[in-house]
């Protein structure tokens, strides 16, 4: 799996945009809350990101990696909620996606994905 030169990034992100992202996130274009159960704690958890619709499924970049803990918690459940655009979607069958050419997300964000050597990818299907 791909390595990237994002995690410097991490405690900014958890630490401080997170708790500000979940207030706004749901709501704007390009950004969802993930809503999902912790694996080992059963806590629930809900984690703003960028999200791209394709079709029936939704794409996360994995700008951190797919080793993170709440892609291991998705694909352990094979289920998350997500709330975009102010509706909450239930989404199943987490597939995780290596794609050097970043294909499943806008041009625009390609470039970005290819600075930060991003290539993995997690699709979910809308249940």
């Amino acid at each position: 799996m791909s390595t990237t030169r994002m995690t410097w990034l991490r405690p900014f992100t958890t630490n401080l945009f997170n708790p500000l992202a979940r207030r706004f996130a749901g709501r704007l274009p390009g950004f969802g809350i993930v809503s999902y159960t912790g694996r080992k704690s059963g806590r629930r958890y809900r984690t703003p990101l960028n999200v791209f619709r394709r079709g029936s499924h939704y794409v996360f970049a994995l700008t951190y990696g797919s080793e993170v803990n709440w892609v291991q918690n998705v694909l352990a459940a094979r289920e998350c909620d997500m709330e975009v655009r102010g509706r909450t979607v239930h989404l199943v069958e987490p597939e995780l996606i290596v794609d050097p050419t970043r294909h499943l997300v806008p041009a625009i964000v390609r470039v970005v994905l290819r600075l930060t050597e991003t290539n993995e990818f997690l699709r979910l299907r809308i249940a």
